[in-house]
């Protein structure tokens, strides 16, 4: 039976395609060899546990070694050392006896305080084991604050005692640095003499596929089944996900399994395309779970104005690193700082815009022709009575408040594209503005978003200069530049809200709404 792309859980080798796991963490083996504990942090779902799996058993295959990947998920649910570290325990060695063999396998913990179990269990473990002991440990940031800062003095406390009394070597694996650790479990900054875990030589990171990897991904594909991807597909999966490794395989996965099961059928880009959008709109539990970030104070304060086109205000270095180490956001070209992927562009709104979104009412003017074909003129008719009867209340809902009526026009448009097409977005801190484009059967618009507010000159000349350029480099002859006006004292939305058709200096034809 061929292999599958795999969307759930840890990669193996004999179901899934994969890369070479080892390859993709490097630096990992020189830590190993160097008798060094060290954090490998990188966003979730990139191939974190996938990798130390496949690098555990090849340490302890090559016989100088007894390397496990343990976890710490068991101990996350429970605020209190008495019940984390008994759960955490318990499945250590469950783990220990599936991935060892017997000679390798832990000895009957001691019996010890909460405080010392962790310290004492791998004491006890690498003094019995014939072969020095290397542990990773995964998902520790995913422990409660008091449990996470125990679980670190104790391996500080035993780190003294390595090789024969402590693990030879081990690394704390999770999605966050190690001056998180610290300020997480109750430290007192990046490297003080408060840190819980000031043991270790240093902190690695994971990236996600280059281009290369992903066409690497794919060619496994056709080579077990004989179902080639056309040309083009490589960089347009590229292009959606930036090698993000659950969305370069979800895309592939919907594509191959639901969209084109026949394997003699080429997989091409517009498959691509559908698959994208499928996956956006279901949102499944890697989406939803960094979507449901978004509402955390410190992820808020950097994705709000980035989403806006806005600079960022005085936001600390930890709040950036974060929200960068969760995968969210990314440097681009010109050290720019946008969404991580365009994936993430379409998914992260439509989180933000779902209250909105379900809030909606129903249609009343119909933007298809009698060929069901999107009319453009309809459509601008439909957003403006839309906007002047119902923009108001519905951006009350809005989660972030600055970009209210950005998100209520994408909440419309969504709907809109409900009926058969796509919304494509486009958005940079510093940029002074966001960019959508709807797609819809052969008829694509441009619609650049701007905001009017307090102390800011009219953004008109501005907006009409950007959205010739991004009208050029889309390649699309008619759009929509919407100024919202947020300036505090102006007339209730009904009253105010305009359009005016222009001709641009470059000659395309673009609505001016106002309102």
């Amino acid at each position: 039976m061929p292999r599958q792309f795999n969307t759930a859980g840890p990669c193996q080798p004999d179901i899934h395609y994969m890369l070479a796991p080892a390859a993709r963490v490097p630096g990992v083996r020189a830590m190993v060899e160097g008798r060094h504990y060290f954090v490998l942090h990188a966003q979730r779902q990139v191939g974190k546990t996938t990798a130390l799996l496949a690098l555990a058993r090849e340490l302890t295959s090559e016989g100088q070694f007894a390397a496990v990947t343990v976890s710490c998920e068991t101990g996350t649910p429970f605020e209190d050392l008495e019940r984390a570290i008994p759960a955490m325990l318990g499945a250590w060695r469950g783990r220990a006896n599936a991935f060892l063999p017997p000679e390798l396998r832990p000895p009957p913990w001691p019996v010890s305080e909460p405080a010392a179990a962790i310290r004492d269990a791998l004491e006890a473990w690498s003094l019995a084991c014939p072969r020095p002991l290397v542990v990773f440990l995964d998902e520790v940031d995913g422990l409660a604050p008091e449990v996470l800062g125990s679980v670190l003095r104790q391996l500080r406390d035993g780190h003294v005692n390595r090789p024969e009394g402590f693990p030879w070597s081990l690394g704390l694996i999770g999605l966050r640095d190690l001056k998180d650790y610290v300020v997480t479990s109750g430290g007192t900054g990046r490297s003080g003499a408060g840190s819980p875990f000031n043991i270790s030589a240093g902190s690695l990171t994971m990236q996600s596929f280059t281009r290369d990897e992903v066409g690497e991904l794919y060619a496994q594909h056709t080579a077990e089944t004989g179902q080639v991807f056309a040309e083009g597909v490589v960089d347009r999966a590229w292009d959606l996900t930036r090698g993000q490794p659950w969305l370069v395989n979800a895309l592939a996965r919907e594509a191959t399994t639901v969209l084109v099961p026949d394997r003699t059928e080429a997989v091409t880009v517009a498959h691509i395309n559908d698959a994208k959008e499928t996956l956006v709109r279901r949102r499944d539990t890697h989406l939803q779970s960094l979507a449901s970030r978004l509402r955390e104070d410190r992820v808020r304060r950097i994705i709000q104005p980035l989403m806006a086109g806005e600079p960022l205000p005085a936001v600390s270095e930890d709040d950036l690193a974060y929200v960068m180490e969760l995968g969210l956001i990314r440097l681009g070209e010109g050290q720019v700082l946008q969404i991580a992927n365009p994936m993430y562009s379409d998914a992260f709104p439509r989180a933000l815009a779902n209250t909105i979104e379900v809030s909606l009412p129903a249609a009343t003017h119909p933007w298809l022709d009698s060929a069901g074909r999107l009319d453009l003129d309809r459509l601008l008719a439909g957003f403006l009575a839309f906007w002047r009867q119902h923009g108001e209340p519905l951006m009350g809902a809005s989660p972030y408040h600055e970009i209210a009526p950005h998100l209520v026009l994408m909440a419309w448009l969504h709907r809109v594209c409900n009926g058969g097409g796509s919304l494509d977005r486009e958005f940079a801190a510093g940029t002074g503005r966001m960019d959508l484009n709807l797609r819809y059967g052969d008829v694509r618009l441009g619609i650049e978003l701007k905001v009017w507010r307090d102390g800011r000159r009219d953004p008109l000349a501005e907006g009409i200069t950007q959205i010739d350029a991004y009208l050029s480099r889309i390649g699309v002859a008619t759009g929509w530049l919407v100024v919202f006006d947020r300036r505090t004292g102006q007339p209730p939305i009904e009253e105010r809200t305009t359009a005016e058709a222009i001709t641009t200096p470059a000659g395309h034809a673009v609505t001016v709404v106002r309102g």
